[in-house]
C-alpha cells in the first residue's frame, strides 16, 4: 500500500535521493525545500516552520506516514541553527498528530558525524530548551568570537539528543511513532563539493572524519539506510543514532562507547 511520505530538503542532495528511492517503492512524497518542491518554505523562520506545516496537513489530510529532515546548512551563519534544529524539532512536532494517525508511522532525523566534535555547550542547552532568542544571541557570539566552526556540530549534537528524549516522551513511542537518527560521515553532495575540490580543506576533513570502509558516500547510500527505518517492518527501533560514516565514528571513539 502506496505511504505519504514528508522530506524536507528534497530538492537537492540526501533529500533528493531519499525521494526517489521512496518514489521506486510506490510511496507518494511531500517535498519541502525553499523552491522546487510540493511545499515552499523557508525552515529557518517560525513562520515558515507554520507554513509547511498547514500545508503538509492540508496536502496529506492529516495522515502522515513518515517525516525525513534533510533540510540543513553547513555554512556558518545565523541561519544555520534555526535551520538545522527548529526545522527539524517544530516540524517534526507539528505533524505528530498526523504520524500519530498512520498505521505505521516512522521519522527519521539527518544528524551528522560531526555532532560528535567539540561544541558550545551552551547553545545546544538553549536549543534544547527551545529558547530561540538565546540561540540567536550565542550564534552570533560564536562568530564574533571566531568559533563559527561550532555551530554546525552543535545543532547536529541538539538534534540527536532531542531526538532521544523526545523518541520515549509521552505521546512518541506510546503512539507507535518511532523517531531515530541517521548521522552521515562525509557525503559527496553540493553541501561538501567545494570542500571535497579544496585539497586543504579535503586534508582537515579526511583527519576529522576518517573512513576507512570506501571512503565517502553518495547521498543514495544513506538514503538506502533512511528508507530501512522507514519500513513498516521495522518495529522496535527508536531513539537510536545510526552512523553511516565508513568507520568515522568507531575509529574516532573508544570502543567502550557504544
Amino acid at each position: 500500500m502506496s505511504r505519504l511520505i514528508v522530506i524536507t530538503g528534497a530538492a537537492s542532495g540526501i533529500g533528493a535521493a531519499v525521494r526517489q528511492l521512496m518514489e521506486e517503492r510506490g510511496d507518494r512524497v511531500l517535498g519541502v525545500d525553499l523552491k522546487g518542491t510540493e511545499v515552499s518554505a523557508d525552515l529557518g523562520t517560525a513562520a515558515g516552520r507554520a507554513q509547511a506545516v498547514a500545508e503538509i496537513l492540508d496536502a496529506s489530510g492529516g495522515v502522515v506516514d513518515g517525516v525525513v529532515t534533510c533540510a540543513g546548512l553547513s555554512n556558518p551563519s545565523p541561519a544555520l541553527p534555526p535551520v538545522n534544529y527548529f526545522g527539524t524539532t517544530e516540524l517534526v512536532s507539528g505533524l505528530r498528530d498526523a504520524l500519530a494517525a498512520a498505521p505505521a508511522p516512522r521519522v527519521v532525523l539527518v544528524g551528522s558525524i560531526s555532532a560528535t566534535q567539540p561544541v558550545d555547550q551552551a547553545l545546544v542547552d538553549a536549543l534544547l530548551a527551545g529558547d530561540a532568542e538565546e540561540a540567536a544571541r550565542l550564534t552570533e557570539a560564536a562568530i564574533a568570537d571566531g568559533r563559527p566552526q561550532q555551530l554546525y556540530p552543535s545543532s547536529k549534537s541538539a538534534v540527536a539528543q532531542w531526538a532521544r528524549r523526545t523518541a520515549v516522551a509521552p505521546g512518541w513511542a506510546d503512539a507507535g511513532i518511532p523517531i531515530n537518527v541517521v548521522s552521515p560521515g562525509v557525503v559527496l553532495s553540493p553541501m561538501t563539493a567545494n570542500l571535497v575540490k579544496d585539497p586543504k580543506m579535503k586534508q582537515v576533513m579526511d583527519s576529522a572524519v576518517p573512513m576507512p570502509l570506501h571512503g565517502y558516500s553518495a547521498p543514495e547510500d544513506i538514503a538506502r539506510v533512511i528508507g530501512f527505518l522507514l519500513s513498516p517492518e521495522i518495529t522496535h527501533v527508536t531513539g537510536q543514532v545510526i552512523y553511516v560514516d565508513g568507520g568515522a565514528e568507531a575509529t574516532l571513539r573508544p570502543a567502550s562507547h557504544f
